[in-house]
């Protein structure tokens, strides 16, 4: 059996930030066909200009970026939520992959959007954002994958998501949506 590969973007640039240990979580209970790759370099991509978005000249971040969410079968993106919204630098990352308009990375790419935030939401506003952003760039919502964590600050301070038995079952809702969609694809 071929393994899926899923591209993971982790909108905190923060050390120790709960979404990376979401991402992380998630990469430790992915089931033995899927291979969650976590791409760590957001903070390296230059904010999206086309002038520099030019053949042979774009920078390294963004053209590796591109490569690998070329080369991954889904996408998935582990976001907070700042003031109420997307982090910029998964914001910039969508807007890397959505050029050349029309033919992008992202470009009929099956995209979910999961995350953990400080509110009593869990991120939503900020997950429904990045749909919105990744649908409008040309990616295929996967809106049937699921998961908001909320009081992620309190719940996470002395436990990693890993070992929170809830966040694993619901990580496990995460793997079989995305198998469903991948079926109904099919």
């Amino acid at each position: 059996m071929t393994k899926n590969t899923v591209l993971t973007l982790v909108g905190s640039l923060r050390t120790g930030s709960t979404n990376a240990q979401l991402a992380e979580a998630i990469q430790l209970n992915a089931p033995e066909h899927v291979d969650v790759v976590i791409h760590d370099s957001l903070g390296n991509i230059p904010f999206y200009n086309e002038d520099i978005d030019v053949e042979g000249q774009v920078p390294a971040a963004a053209a590796a970026l591109r490569t690998a969410a070329e080369n991954a079968d889904t996408l998935l993106l582990v976001t907070p939520e700042h003031n109420g919204t997307v982090p910029a630098a998964l914001k910039n990352a969508i807007d890397w992959l959505s050029r050349p308009f029309g033919a992008g990375a992202l470009n009929g790419k099956p995209t979910a959007v999961v995350g953990t935030a400080f509110g009593q939401f869990g991120g939503v506003w900020a997950q429904d954002e990045a749909r919105k952003a990744v649908g409008i760039a040309g990616a295929q919502v996967l809106e049937d994958v699921k998961l908001a964590v909320p009081g992620s600050m309190v719940r996470f301070a002395e436990t990693h998501p890993k070992d929170d038995a809830e966040v694993v079952e619901q990580i496990k809702g995460v793997f079989d949506a995305l198998e469903g969609s991948r079926a109904a694809a099919a």
